[in-house]
């Protein structure tokens, strides 16, 4: 009796984009409040830490160099002193607190990356939204109460602050993601980058203005793409009160090869994870 030839299996049906957003929607979600309760817990100030830690550290810094302006020691401009630790040290933050966040996400959340919903790109994007959360509360908190204060002036041009914002914040997400797919293939990536984060701190645009150095000076700086999204940043806050340098093109393209390089990385990383 012959036997009939067994049927290909039937292929794998994807759901609607629509439903896959929302899937992916609920998972970031529940990713975010573990990631919350994990790191501030459920007691005491709780998420409110997450950023009273980055509001504390700007004020510490404005505090320092008000009371260095008091003493004699200015920074040699006009520009108000609040304000601009506010812009500077806000934004450093939160690059450089992303891309350390991010290099510890797959190694600390391996475990769950065998849900079948849950994706590399999730635990990144978790990481980084929550940073950016950070920073950004914070940035706007600390405006309003400086201007509340009337230790600083409002911005000149507001929709050039959100525009130098969200550059930022875009060149930490592609800088979180890149670092932190790379950290998958070796742990040097990690440790070779806190070095690397220090080194950037004094030169990431947060403590000067690029008008204030040398010619030579400035054609190396602005090779560091935080530093246009610093000037942009300044140049929506204090307008004409000191000459800004930024390339708003230059900032994209970087962030976009930045970009692509971190899904190029975390694919790969997946297919390694997939392997174990």
């Amino acid at each position: 009796m012959a036997t009939e030839a067994a049927s290909p299996p039937a292929p794998a049906v994807r759901p609607p984009l629509h439903q896959s957003l929302a899937i992916q929607a609920r998972v970031i979600g529940a990713l975010l409040m573990r990631e919350i309760i994990t790191r501030f817990g459920r007691d005491n100030v709780g998420m409110l830490w997450l950023f009273g830690e980055p509001m504390i550290f700007t004020i510490g810094v404005a505090a320092l160099w008000t009371g260095m302006s008091a003493v004699g020691l200015r920074h040699g401009s006009s520009v108000p002193i609040t304000m601009f630790a506010v812009t500077g040290y806000s934004s450093v933050l939160m690059w450089r607190n992303t891309a350390s966040r991010c290099n510890s996400a797959l190694q600390q959340n391996m475990g769950l990356l065998y849900h079948r919903n849950v994706r590399v790109i999730d635990v990144f994007l978790t990481r980084i939204l929550l940073e950016a959360a950070a920073a950004t509360m914070s940035f706007i908190f600390l405006s309003v109460l400086f201007i509340a204060l009337e230790m600083g002036q409002p911005p000149v041009d507001l929709m050039r602050v959100v525009e130098g914002w969200l550059m930022l914040a875009w060149f930490a997400c592609g800088l979180g993601m890149t670092m932190g797919a790379a950290t998958s293939y070796s742990e040097l990536v990690d440790r070779f980058w806190h070095p690397t984060s220090y080194i950037l701190f004094p030169l990431s645009g947060a403590a000067f203005m690029v008008e204030w150095l040398p010619k030579s000076m400035q054609d190396f700086v602005l090779l560091l793409p935080m530093v246009h999204g610093v000037e942009m940043l300044r140049d929506g806050y204090f307008g004409d009160v000191v000459r800004t340098h930024y390339d708003v093109f230059y900032l994209a393209t970087v962030n976009l090869v930045l970009t692509f390089t971190g899904l190029v990385l975390m694919r790969g990383a997946t297919r390694q994870i997939e392997q174990r």
